[in-house]
């Protein structure tokens, strides 16, 4: 029987939440971005609370990614601590002035005098029919900025402690969250509660091969090992949770365990957290416990269709991780 104090929550239910425990603990916290004061977020995310807090503290901003993320991370030097959401990932693009020069080299360059504790919010990936400029998964670009954490949580009770250490968090912090997830219902304990930036999670525990995956692939990967067990592959699944910093720790030890690994994201596979997490464990000493080599299983080399069809083809779904879970545990090339 479930906790009194852990309910069924969607994904989105679960930020809104953290966002109100955090904005009610510390009135430096402030939510900014487009639509999210009376419209409540281009997802609904932020819901009523600019009704709760106040449009001082839930701020509308102009549709200008560029200028809001640079207002969000002004705000976060000055001793505010901003909560920015990006209608979609794609629109990042707008603003990687703020996140790559100011956000990201703002510590380093002013001598560790000053820290920018900013959050920023991502909507990513497919599954909406929102086509090649509202679709796409970018974690990976950020991923790439010395300063930046960059987290994926996959589930509701993740979203919610991991959006809650974000804001903890003295340096920027960019959270991706899978708008197939939004709706998404998980258990998820009341008040205050953070997990670990930089600490994945084991999912599913298995001897034969390990998956590590990201965000809505953690689902599907756990979906394919239910399958693969009654075939008697015994699959483990590990979560990510964080892509910057990455946990070492854990992927490398079930590596050398299973001697076998799937990288699994929506990601476009070429330079996606599937080539670095590849890279990891070649120079790592789990490389000498492998039987057979790495592969990486990303999406396709395409902007998103608009086309339902295509787009579900042009990223990795269920029958393609099992198909290439089961190939690498028998040692099919």
């Amino acid at each position: 029987m479930m906790d009194a104090a852990v309910r069924e929550l969607s994904y989105s239910q679960a930020i809104q939440e953290a966002m109100a425990i955090a904005m009610e603990a510390d009135e430096r916290v402030i939510l900014m971005g487009e639509d999210i004061g009376v419209y409540g977020g281009a997802f609904q995310v932020t819901g009523d609370l600019v009704e709760r807090f106040g449009p001082d503290r839930v701020m509308d901003t102009p549709i200008s990614e560029l200028g809001g993320a640079g207002v969000a991370v002004g705000a976060a030097v000055t001793g505010l601590r901003p909560i920015f959401e990006f209608q979609f990932s794609d629109f990042a693009t707008l603003g990687m002035e703020q996140i790559v020069n100011q956000a990201a080299k703002m510590r380093f360059m002013l001598g560790g005098e000053v820290s920018v504790p900013v959050v920023m919010r991502f909507p990513a990936g497919s599954g909406t029919g929102a086509a090649a400029q509202h679709s796409q998964s970018l974690e990976a670009w950020l991923a790439h900025v010395p300063g930046l954490k960059v987290i994926q949580p996959a589930t509701p009770h993740d979203v919610k402690g991991m959006l809650l250490a974000a804001v903890a968090d003295p340096d920027p912090v960019m959270i991706f969250e899978h708008k197939l997830l939004y709706k998404m219902k998980g258990p998820v304990p009341e008040g205050h509660y953070t997990v670990p930036i930089g600490k994945a999670e084991v999912r599913r525990e298995g001897r034969d091969l390990t998956i590590v995956a990201t965000s809505i692939m953690v689902h599907k990967a756990l979906e394919a090992a239910e399958v693969l067990a009654g075939e008697g592959i015994d699959i483990e699944v590990i979560d990510l949770r964080t892509i910057r910093p990455i946990d070492r720790e854990t992927v490398i030890a079930s590596v050398k365990k299973t001697s076998r690994l799937l990288c699994v994201y929506e990601a476009v596979k070429t330079l996606g957290i599937g080539a670095e997490i590849s890279a990891m464990i070649a120079e790592s000493e789990a490389f000498d416990y492998l039987d057979a080599p790495i592969v990486r299983l990303g999406g396709a080399e395409t902007p998103i269709p608009y086309n339902p069809e295509l787009e579900k083809a042009a990223v990795p779904q269920v029958p393609g991780i099992i198909a290439a879970a089961r190939d690498l545990a028998k040692g099919v090339r």
